[in-house]
C-alpha cells in the first residue's frame, strides 16, 4: 500500500486543485460544468435562492464567465445533467443513472397504501394526456404524513415516482419542479442498462470511492462527508476502504498534525505529485507562484462537505447556521465564506434584491489576524464580479456600516471602477 506526507499546506493546495479553486482550474463554457460534476461524481442543489442556488454559487466560483443557463441548458435541454439524489439533492451525470438503480428499487417497495396508488395512476393518466405537470396541476387537496411534514397526496404521489425513477424532472419555473416520464426524457439504452454493481460490496467500493472523489481527501470518520449512502455504516464502510486499498483505487494520505489516515482515489495521484513538485519548486524559489485565486463558496461546496476536516486543515470553522433560530446564529442568515489562496479570509452575507437589480453585501466578518491588503484586490473584485454576474445582478454595493467597519473603501471603490 502507498502513502504519501503531506505538510498541512500540500493537502490544502491538492484539495484545492481537485476542487478546481485555481486560476485556471476550468475553462470557459458550459461543457466544463459537465466536465467537474463527472469529475466530482456530483454538486448539492438547494432550493433556498438568496444570493443563487447552491449549485450555481458553486459552479460561478470555479467557472469563468458562469451563467446559470449554462447548468439549466445541461440539465433540461441537453440532459447531460440530472436532478437526483446522491448526497441528498444533488445534480449528477445522467450517465450516472444505472450506478442508483438500488436506490430505486428500495423506493419502490415502500408503496402499499391505497391512496397513494390511485394518486399514481391518476398521475400516470394526466401525464400522458398533458405532458409535463407540476402536483399543483393536479385537483387534489387530499393531504398525506410525508417527509418533514403533511403533503397533498398529488406531491407525495410525484415525488414517490421520482424516487423510483419512473420520473424525472422536465423543467424547473423557480424552484417548481414539473415531471414527465424518465422513458421520454433518457436514452432507451441507459434506462435499461443494469446496474454496473452486482453486488452490494461492489456498490458499496463504487460509493465510497466516488464519495471520496467528490471532495478530494476523506476520512474513515463519520460526518457529513458521507451523508446519502444507504447501508454504508462505520463496519461497511470501513470494509471498502481497505479492499480499494489492497486493489490500489484508493491511496493514504497522512498529514502532520492530523491524527486519522485519509485518502485520496489512486487516479488523482498524478495531481498530487505535481502539486508536490510545484510546492517544492517554491520552497526552494525555482518555481513561478499561480497568481492568486479567490472566490466566494456556495454554503454546501463540495470543499465544505466534511467541516470538521477542513477545521483541521484550513484552521476554518463554518457552519450555514439557515436553520438556526436568530439568537442561536454566530454570524447570518445565509453566510458564504471568502477564500483566497489556501486560506479563508472572511465570510460575507450576500442578498439579491431583485426588484432593483442589486446585489448588496449586508454584512463581513474578516477572520482573526485578516484584513485588507492592496494585493489582494485584483482578485477579490474577480470573485465578487463572478458571483454578481451569477445572479444576473445589475451592480454589486456594501452597506455603508459594513464599508466602515469592515475597511472595505477601496475594495468598494475598486469594484465601482469600470473594468
Amino acid at each position: 500500500m502507498m502513502t504519501y506526507s503531506l505538510s498541512k499546506r500540500q493537502a490544502r493546495l491538492f484539495l484545492l486543485r481537485h476542487q478546481r479553486l485555481v486560476t485556471g482550474g476550468l475553462k470557459e463554457g458550459k461543457m466544463s460544468i459537465h466536465g467537474f460534476v463527472r469529475h466530482v461524481g456530483c454538486i448539492q442543489y438547494d432550493p433556498l435562492s438568496i444570493a443563487g442556488h447552491n449549485h450555481e454559487l458553486v459552479l460561478q466560483a470555479r467557472l469563468p464567465g458562469f451563467r446559470p443557463e449554462m447548468a439549466t441548458e445541461l440539465l433540461y435541454k441537453d440532459r447531460l445533467l440530472i436532478d437526483g439524489w446522491d448526497k441528498n439533492m444533488s445534480i449528477y451525470c445522467t450517465e450516472d443513472w444505472p450506478y442508483f438503480q438500488r436506490r430505486r428499487e428500495a423506493a419502490a417497495r415502500h408503496q402499499d397504501n391505497e391512496a397513494m396508488a390511485a394518486m399514481v395512476t391518476h398521475v400516470r393518466e394526466e401525464l400522458n394526456s398533458r405532458g409535463p405537470l407540476s402536483s399543483l396541476d393536479l385537483e387534489s387537496k387530499e393531504k398525506i404524513d410525508w417527509s418533514w411534514a403533511p403533503a397533498r397526496l398529488s406531491r407525495a404521489a410525484m415525488e414517490s415516482m421520482y424516487f423510483w425513477g419512473e420520473l424525472s424532472i422536465h423543467h424547473r419555473v423557480h424552484t417548481r419542479r414539473y415531471y414527465d416520464f424518465t422513458a421520454k426524457l433518457l436514452p432507451a439504452g441507459l434506462l435499461s442498462a443494469s446496474d454496473p454493481n452486482v453486488t452490494m460490496d461492489q456498490h458499496h467500493d463504487w460509493y465510497v470511492l466516488r464519495r471520496i472523489g467528490s471532495i478530494g481527501l476523506q476520512w474513515n470518520k463519520s460526518g457529513d462527508g458521507w451523508l446519502g449512502i444507504s447501508g454504508l455504516k462505520s463496519k461497511e464502510r470501513t470494509a471498502a476502504v481497505q479492499r480499494l486499498l489492497l486493489s490500489d483505487k484508493l491511496r493514504e494520505v497522512r498529514v502532520e498534525g492530523i491524527k486519522l489516515p485519509l485518502y485520496m482515489r489512486t487516479i488523482d495521484a498524478p495531481e498530487l505529485e505535481a502539486v508536490l513538485r510545484l510546492d517544492d519548486a517554491a520552497d526552494t524559489g525555482t518555481g513561478t507562484q499561480e497568481i492568486t485565486f479567490a472566490a466566494a463558496l456556495a454554503p454546501l461546496d463540495n470543499l465544505l462537505w466534511d467541516r470538521e476536516l477542513i477545521r483541521q486543515l484550513f484552521g476554518f470553522h463554518y457552519r450555514w447556521e439557515v436553520y438556526k433560530p436568530v439568537l442561536e446564529r454566530e454570524y447570518g442568515y445565509y453566510v458564504l465564506p471568502l477564500l483566497y489562496g489556501d486560506r479563508f479570509i472572511a465570510r460575507l452575507e450576500p442578498v439579491m434584491n431583485k426588484k432593483s437589480g442589486i446585489l448588496t453585501i449586508v454584512r463581513w466578518w474578516w477572520e482573526t489576524g485578516e484584513s485588507l491588503v492592496p494585493g489582494m484586490l485584483p482578485a477579490l473584485v474577480k470573485a465578487l464580479t463572478s458571483l454578481a454576474r451569477s445572479t444576473g445582478a445589475s451592480g454589486i454595493q456594501f452597506t455603508p456600516e459594513t464599508v466602515q467597519s469592515c475597511g472595505l473603501q477601496e475594495l468598494e471603490s475598486a469594484l465601482s471602477s469600470p473594468q
